[in-house]
């Protein structure tokens, strides 16, 4: 399509939220100043997270708006974007991405309806001969989106969902939704405003041919720790949009699989402990199903690619991602429970709101009561806040 069909193209704003983003920032840059769109009808503002690695400098080599980051964590840098940009359309990328000459074009004609509030697309991974980035495409266990036909709704579909690095929304949707919640850091923290847009009685869109190339981790450690911190997220979904469909979908996810995961550990133990070998068979009978399906269901990859070793640690690499996701969320379920308890102690030792410096007063002695502590207190010449 050419920029000239559509009669007044909307005014974009490409926000990038980044942080020691030094090894691949340069690259989005370059393809950021390819995009073919109308000049005065674009703008790109870069949001940094207190990078240390030279990230910074190599922005400032760039016709873009460089601002910090008001608040922490992604959704307080996509927010940061927001305050600084005026686009009537809001589009985001992340700093280890490429995106193509056609991204914001294709991104606008999906814009023509006022109806439509998101808009979002595939993520094909950058390196094509890396294995991990490889199987990040074919995983049946997606974390990016691919799909092959353009879609449009006002629910969110969880089997066929958006990513961060390659979404655009209708900035008057965003205000509706009071923009993006920065208590969810990370992990799901781009879909609930997707979720929320379509509440809202949006449109959603998802269109294959608005796609972004994504530089996958390349390492299992870095892969891993990635998944950890999407289950974290979903922890954290859990307490701030407990009533929204992705915390039904978590904590379902979440109870079933740590019941399977408590199951076969009590078993692996309980084998070990007794020296008894029904139970170990148990356990690993139990892996062995769950392997053998997935390697039946990556047979037809394995043939269509050549690749035998594709069936046999695929699944390998489903299991653990699948483990390390649990854990992350039973780990971000447990801190909040010790915050939890923490400001519960804090509130019963300090049950008034006062300043700070009456404390070491209040603790010399033991007060009978509150009206006491208030008589005291008023003798002083003081008063609670």
């Amino acid at each position: 399509m050419r920029e000239n069909e559509t009669e007044d193209p909307p005014t974009i704003s490409v926000i990038v939220p980044v942080k020691n983003s030094a090894k691949t920032i340069g690259d989005l840059m370059e393809s950021l100043m390819g995009l073919e769109y109308a000049p005065e009808k674009l703008e790109i503002v870069v949001v940094d997270g207190d990078s240390s690695d030279g990230t910074r400098k190599i922005v400032e080599e760039y016709p873009v708006l460089l601002v910090d980051e008001e608040g922490k964590g992604l959704n307080a840098a996509r927010n940061t974007g927001i305050k600084w940009s005026t686009g009537e359309i809001v589009a985001y990328t992340d700093g280890d991405c490429v995106v193509p000459p056609d991204w914001v074009r294709s991104i606008a004609r999906n814009f023509r309806s006022p109806m439509v509030g998101f808009v979002g697309g595939n993520v094909e991974g950058y390196d094509k001969e890396d294995f991990l980035s490889i199987y990040m495409d074919e995983t049946f266990f997606n974390v990016k989106p691919s799909f092959k036909w353009r879609q449009v709704a006002t629910r969110l579909n969880l089997g066929k969902f958006p990513a961060g690095c390659n979404m655009a929304f209708r900035r008057d949707a965003l205000a509706k939704i009071d923009y993006f919640d920065e208590r969810i850091e990370y992990g799901f923290d781009d879909l609930i405003p997707v979720e929320e847009v379509g509440d809202k009685g949006f449109r959603i869109v998802l269109d294959p041919e608005v796609y972004v190339y994504h530089q996958h981790r390349t390492h299992l450690g870095d892969m891993l720790l990635q998944h950890f911190r999407y289950g974290r997220g979903g922890a954290k979904l859990m307490r701030a949009k407990r009533l929204s469909k992705l915390a039904h979908w978590f904590t379902t996810y979440l109870i079933s699989s740590t019941f399977s995961l408590a199951l076969i550990s009590a078993l692996l133990v309980l084998g070990l402990l007794l020296n008894k070998r029904v139970p170990l068979e148990i356990a690993l009978g139990t892996f062995t199903f769950f392997y053998a399906v997935l390697t039946v269901l990556y047979l037809e990859t394995a043939l269509r690619t050549r690749s035998l070793r594709k069936m046999l640690f695929y699944p390998i690499l489903d299991i653990t991602r699948g483990v390390v996701f649990t854990l992350g969320g039973l780990t971000q379920l447990m801190k909040e429970k010790e915050e939890s308890d923490g400001r519960t102690q804090r509130e019963n030792e300090y049950p008034l709101e006062l300043p700070p410096d009456f404390y070491p007063f209040i603790n010399t002695r033991r007060w009978d009561d509150e009206r006491s502590l208030l008589s005291a207190l008023m003798l002083c010449g003081r008063s609670p806040r």
